[in-house]
């Protein structure tokens, strides 16, 4: 029933494709109005919106790497880098 289009993106000016299957989830939905912009700028747009997390520096509690956490640190609570948290998601 529905086949992929290809459209411009209002933004950047690029083309992008609309399948088939976002266009039956448009439909679904109710919304009738093709997409204006691409993916990219759409997460653009919204990263923007966001703001910008504000980052702290921190010494990780296992390996003593620095890095950067998008939260405060509280005192007494161990903090870790990332390869250190994902290390201990995995072990949980």
């Amino acid at each position: 029933m529905y086949e992929d289009k290809t459209l411009i993106c209002k933004e950047c000016g690029n083309e992008f494709i609309f399948t088939a299957g976002e266009q039956e989830f448009y439909a679904e939905k109710g919304l009738v109005n093709e997409p204006k912009s691409c993916k990219a700028c759409r997460d653009a747009r919204k990263a923007a919106a966001r703001g910008e997390r504000e980052k702290f520096k921190i010494v990780c509690d296992a390996c003593g790497k620095e890095d950067e956490v998008p939260f405060k640190p509280r005192d007494g609570r161990p903090v870790y880098c990332q390869d250190c948290f994902n290390k201990q998601k995995e072990e949980a």
